[in-house]
């Protein structure tokens, strides 16, 4: 069992930054990509971006609305992701969730992650 905990949310004008957290225990070992998906009033999740977990490399992917502005970053030793989001827009607002997969490190889709926070929500004032 793997256990995802989102923290850093909040409200922020546009043009803003935030930082978000995503504190993982249990079995982390036995998980190969984390990342971040968020999920919009009226929209489906959508993948946000991704960072390879288990190995000493680090590969990050992002989806192309938030290339150049958010970051994904990692701390294997305080078992956490993070996201640092940059020049934030109306349309970022969201609830965040952290995500896990224990199969496949490039795992852009919801259907391909195993473990899921809560989710942090950030809203963005326009």
């Amino acid at each position: 069992q793997v256990q995802l905990v989102e923290s850093g949310g909040g409200l922020v004008q546009a043009g803003g930054s935030l930082r978000l957290s995503c504190a993982a225990s249990g079995r982390t070992f036995s998980v190969y990509g984390m990342g971040w998906f968020r999920q919009a009033p009226g929209k489906e999740r959508e993948f946000v971006a991704r960072i390879r977990w288990s190995s000493a490399i680090t590969y990050t992917y992002y989806a192309d609305s938030v290339k150049g502005r958010f970051t994904i970053s990692r701390d294997k030793a305080k078992n956490t992701v993070y996201l640092q989001m940059n020049s934030l827009k109306f349309e970022d607002t969201a609830v965040y969730y952290c995500a896990a997969s224990t199969t496949l490190p490039t795992a852009t889709r919801v259907d391909e992650n195993d473990y899921w926070g809560q989710g942090t929500q950030v809203t963005v004032s326009s």
